[in-house]
């Protein structure tokens, strides 16, 4: 009973809060669309391979050293005493994601995490505005000036989980973040758009009992506005709510050591655009292989995603090999991302 009344108190918490921060960071009211509205929106990326590939229905499953880009709660329920994530994500328009976490298991005293993301937006060519009196001599109304340099993006995090009790995890992030979009002419001189902030993700994760259903909660990239010059702008806040069950345990229980099913829902709440809802599945054979597929519900780019993981021990270290594939809906080049963890 107490811990069905906590559980319950938390979900009373985070469906609390998101109202008042969706009025917060919609400026108006909660019931207003404010798409495309936020700043630094390279924190909204997935970063992690199985994560993407299962649509990013995520925050009820990830478990260990990738949980931290989604729902820091999972650090606690790593199997090891080391785990270490590597990844690459080859993004739209030449952009690319490098991203590393490193989870410690403390025992008694929880789970730490450390985190690292890159962003490299590739070659940008800097541009000016034309006078209306040249548009005869140069229609576009603008000349290229050059390779715009000092462009970029970086996350560092430190994050802590641990066990409430044998059903809840609970777990935090801190990130220190930044962005830098180069140089342009203003009043005083030659400026330099340059803009950091400290981020906090908070969640946490629930086993109910029920053979393996549970779930997850988390709100992400809550932090102050962000200023340009007179602008003041918001990160992308986003609560998400999740669920997922190995299907086995119902279908087929005495084949569930060899073959499990998961089947992961999601629904996200972002600052930045509509509710989504997130869908994945993840066959396993014998903890060895794994196939997967998921769908990004209500968005503009990502649609249809798949992928696979193998996860063989190499001189008594577990390996895992992660690769996802996202179609893209309009006019960019489908997205790869490529993982390798370390767990021991």
């Amino acid at each position: 009973m107490k811990r069905i009344i906590i559980f319950i108190g938390l979900i009373l918490v985070f469906t609390t809060m998101v109202p008042v921060f969706a009025q917060e960071y919609n400026g108006v009211g909660v019931g207003l669309k404010k798409l495309g509205q936020s700043t630094m929106n390279f924190l909204q990326v997935g970063v992690v391979p199985r994560a993407s590939s299962l649509g990013d229905a995520y925050t009820a499953v990830g478990v260990g050293a990738g949980s931290i880009f989604f729902n820091p709660a999972g650090l606690a329920q790593m199997d090891g005493r080391v785990e270490l994530l590597l990844s690459n994500t080859e993004w739209v328009a030449d952009i690319t994601y490098m991203a590393g976490a490193l989870a410690l298991n403390l025992d008694n005293w929880g789970v730490v995490g450390f985190s690292v993301l890159t962003v490299d937006y590739g070659d940008i060519i800097g541009t000016s505005l034309l006078s209306s009196d040249t548009f005869s001599t140069n229609p576009k109304g603008y000349i290229e000036t050059g390779m715009v340099e000092n462009v970029g993006a970086f996350a560092f995090g430190l994050s802590y989980s641990r066990w409430i009790s044998d059903r809840f995890t609970m777990g935090g992030t801190a990130r220190y973040v930044g962005q830098q979009l180069g140089q342009a002419a203003g009043a005083f001189g030659t400026e330099q758009f340059d803009a950091t902030k400290v981020v906090f993700d908070f969640g946490v994760n629930y086993l109910t009992g029920f053979k393996s259903f549970r779930f997850g909660m988390s709100i992400r990239n809550f932090a102050t506005a962000v200023k340009y010059q007179e602008i003041s702008t918001q990160l992308p806040l986003t609560f998400a709510v999740g669920g997922a069950m190995d299907m086995m345990d119902i279908l087929n229980p005495d084949q569930s050591e060899e073959h499990q099913l998961l089947l992961s829902v999601e629904f996200t709440h972002p600052n930045n655009y509509t509710e989504r809802l997130n869908l994945g599945i993840e066959y396993t054979f014998m903890n060895l292989f794994a196939v997967r597929g998921g769908y990004n519900g209500n968005n503009d780019v990502l649609g249809f995603n798949a992928g696979f993981g193998v996860t063989p021990e190499i001189s008594g270290k577990k390996v895992a090999i992660n690769y996802s594939y996202s179609a893209i809906e309009n006019y960019f080049d489908d997205i790869n991302r490529f993982s390798v963890g370390f767990s021991f």
